[in-house]
């Protein structure tokens, strides 16, 4: 061979080459599946499936189920209904089933599964293009969907049907693929982007489910500029876009700016196009970024729990907990990626396997008994993109039955916040005791107010009053301005978790003008007495006077008290005529005489609870429950002690929150139904805060370090009834008989 012919031969082998990278290049997402699931993880998943396993069983339940599906007619309905209604569920379902065949079909190679969801996507195609906005549109603040009534709706579908398509994209025919392309996929991305730029360049939750679904069509559809402006934004800014939202919504520890319900809420989108992005761009680190808040953030999620149940604070619906599918999607990532086997116990307990490869991974590891327990902490996390805007604090005990108590100094959580600054919750042995209402709504129920937030969620759920924290002159925090609100949080002083509890401290003054307000809060363990209290101290200032409430809300029987009440028993009027009080029932009132006021009610786990209250006499208590001007009776019947001081400057509300005792109905027996503490004083020793509780049989002194430079080295000595102690850190109790710690 000649010298020219081998160049020649050499020059167009490199075009070759240069050809076929450009065409690589241009189609860098042809693979499929390549969002979650990529082929290798499939031919894993074939091979797992031929053997006896939870990834089997999960596997032929899923088909079993799908099966039953594919087997009835195809219905895509013209939309309709509401949230709950027959479409918005038929909607909802078919989606579902979509991803689910597809599921089944890469697995087992039968064609039936993708030709089902590729009938159901034609059907699809030939109904989105006739749609308008749908006919029951919320309101007008909120952008409306074609097949659901709201944009958001319209996201969740696309990040479910997306996936669909891209597991069974190699099934289908030229025609088929550009038909379900240009007359569905497409038209759906761009009404969700171009459409709605209002929501998708929002940082919300709203944003992050329509970036993860047009970013996931991007990917599936090959077209890289979807990718780039769910990333950055409409203009690319980088003022939007899913990126923003890893930055804005979440603190460097990883806690959601709205609260747990939206934080698991919002973890699906989070994770799957995270995953999909690691999956297709491995070079940009997604679970990397921002020092791996992402990370950090599923592992938070699962921490604002108690018992498998989310802390109800914000628009939250009580029953939700770990095993939301949302959840389970988020711990099988953060597993298939870490090996973290402690996340193998949240696995076990959601009691589900997704069919994916971290899923494989999660199910082997099961199968191996390789779970460790998961390490629940007493922890503060940040609030705010810069974890400054005050913090959401667990502190946890598992001494005679595991407790937990969430302070809530955290910033206002958008739109989905509730004025409730300082507020508390309290939880034993597996139940609330001191509770929080979460959200009026029954979700998807259309024959409650079409599923949405019912108009209490406003005129009660979120109002002051509704919550556990200081009310002034019946105005909720911020006079009810969310927009006010989200502009003002409260300082968290300090918090610090030893061996003999958790405390913490925080102050607002921006809730009410010319007041200050702050609250210290303690979960205090008594090893000698086998048990937890709460100590709860509340300091309102003011250079005016004003009317202080300051409710307990409390599950379970009322017992009794240790001063007398005046009941009202044939007629009921309302607590007030607005910001929450008008839907409070007045059922009794007392004014104690100085001393300790004791309020003593039982729970449905068995153990009595005794708010003990310091008071001088200026206090009155207000035993109310929830129900006034509730026609529709849309509000639970909840139960409250409110303490009210009126025409006082300044006020400091002092109590210590005691579980004791045993009732047992089945055995027939009671113990320990009377509350064991017969004194409780407070002094202050500078910045030292001084508490004895004397429980008959042992006295206690807890004491506390309010300092602004102490931290867990710092040691100070004091004197106290002439015996001299040491406190190292914030937190320490003695037993004063014999002076040891």
């Amino acid at each position: 061979m000649t010298l020219f012919k081998r160049s020649k031969l050499l020059w167009f082998s490199l075009l070759g080459f240069a050809l076929l990278a450009t065409l690589l290049q241009a189609n860098a997402y042809a693979a499929h599946p390549n969002l979650v699931i990529t082929t290798s993880d499939v031919d894993k998943m074939r091979e797992a499936v031929t053997q006896p396993g939870r990834f089997t069983d999960e596997y032929k339940k899923v088909r079993a189920r799908v099966d039953e599906q594919i087997s009835q007619p195809i219905v895509v309905p013209v939309p309709k209904d509401g949230g709950g209604g027959y479409t918005h569920e038929r909607h909802k379902k078919n989606y579902q089933i979509m991803y689910d065949a597809g599921l089944i079909y890469q697995i087992s190679q039968e064609r039936k599964y993708a030709d089902f969801v590729r009938d159901m996507l034609l059907e699809y195609a030939n109904l989105y293009p006739t749609l308008d906005v749908h006919p029951k549109r919320k309101v007008k603040a909120q952008n409306p969907g074609k097949l659901f009534w709201q944009s958001l709706n319209e996201a969740m579908w696309l990040v479910y049907t997306i996936q669909a398509y891209d597991l069974i994209y190699p099934a289908l025919s030229t025609s088929s693929a550009e038909k379900i392309e240009q007359d569905l996929l497409t038209p759906v991305a761009e009404f969700l982007s171009v459409g709605q730029p209002s929501t998708f360049n929002k940082v919300h939750n709203h944003g992050t489910w329509a970036t993860a679904g047009v970013g996931m069509t991007g990917y599936v559809l090959d077209k890289p500029e979807w990718v780039e402006i769910a990333l950055y934004d409409l203009e690319k800014s980088g003022k939007g876009g899913f990126l923003k939202q890893l930055e804005m919504l979440f603190s460097p520890q990883g806690y959601y700016n709205e609260g747990p319900y939206y934080q698991r809420f919002a973890m699906l989108p989070f994770v799957t196009f995270g995953k999909a992005i690691e999956n297709n761009e491995p070079d940009r680190d997604i679970f990397g970024y921002r020092d791996g808040v992402l990370q950090k953030a599923i592992d938070t999620t699962i921490q604002l729990s108690y018992n498998g149940l989310f802390f109800p604070i914000n628009d939250a619906i009580k029953s939700k907990g770990t095993d939301t599918i949302e959840l389970v999607h988020a711990v099988t990532i953060a597993y298939g990626r870490t090996g973290d086997t402690g996340y193998l116990d949240i696995a076990r307990e959601q009691d589900q396997i997704i069919l994916s490869g971290d899923g494989l991974k999660v199910a082997n590891a099961l199968d191996k008994g390789l779970a460790t327990a998961y390490d629940f902490r007493s922890v503060a996390f940040g609030d705010g993109h810069d974890g400054k805007q005050g913090a959401l604090v667990i502190m946890r005990s598992d001494i005679n039955g595991e407790q937990a108590l969430l302070f809530k100094p955290a910033a206002q959580g958008l739109g989905h916040g509730h004025f409730d600054k300082l507020t508390w919750q309290f939880y034993d042995l597996g139940n609330e005791i001191v509770s929080d209402y979460g959200a009026a709504r029954f979700l998807n129920v259309e024959a409650k107010y079409g599923g949405r937030y019912l108009p209490e969620n406003e005129s009660y759920a979120k109002q002051t009053i509704a919550h556990n924290t200081v009310v002034v002159d019946e105005a909720s925090h911020f006079n009810g301005n969310v927009e006010r609100a989200n502009q003002h949080a409260p300082t968290l002083a300090f918090f610090e978790t030893n061996q003999y509890g958790s405390v913490a401290s925080a102050h607002i003054d921006t809730a009410y003008d010319g007041v200050d307000m702050s609250r210290l809060l303690a979960l205090v363990t008594l090893p000698e007495l086998q048990q937890t209290i709460a100590i709860d101290i509340f300091d309102v200032v003011s250079d005016a006077e004003h009317q202080y409430d300051l409710p307990l809300y409390y599950q379970g029987q009322f017992i009794d008290s240790n001063f007398p009440l005046d009941a009202h028993t044939n007629t009921l009027s309302a607590l007030g005529d607005n910001n929450g009080y008008q839907h409070l029932w007045l059922q009794a009132q007392s004014q104690p005489s100085e001393g300790l006021a004791k309020v003593t009610w039982l729970n449905d786990n068995g153990r009595f609870y005794t708010q003990t209250s310091v008071v001088n006499g200026d206090e009155q208590f207000l035993f109310t429950q929830l129900g006034a001007n509730d026609p529709n009776f849309n509000l639970r019947n909840e139960k409250a002690v409110i303490r009210r001081v009126a025409g006082q400057k300044r006020h400091q509300f002092v109590s210590v929150l005691e579980p004791h005792g045993e009732y047992n109905p089945s055995k027939e027996y009671t113990l320990g139904a009377i509350s064991r503490i017969s004194d409780v004083s407070l002094s202050e020793q500078e910045a030292l805060i001084l508490v004895t509780l004397d429980f008959g049989e042992v006295k206690y002194l807890v004491a506390v370090n309010t300092a602004t430079s102490a931290d867990s080295d710092t040691e100070q000595s004091f004197n106290y009834q002439n015996l001299s102690y040491s406190l190292k850190g914030r937190l320490a109790t003695y037993v004063i008989e014999n002076n040891q710690e």
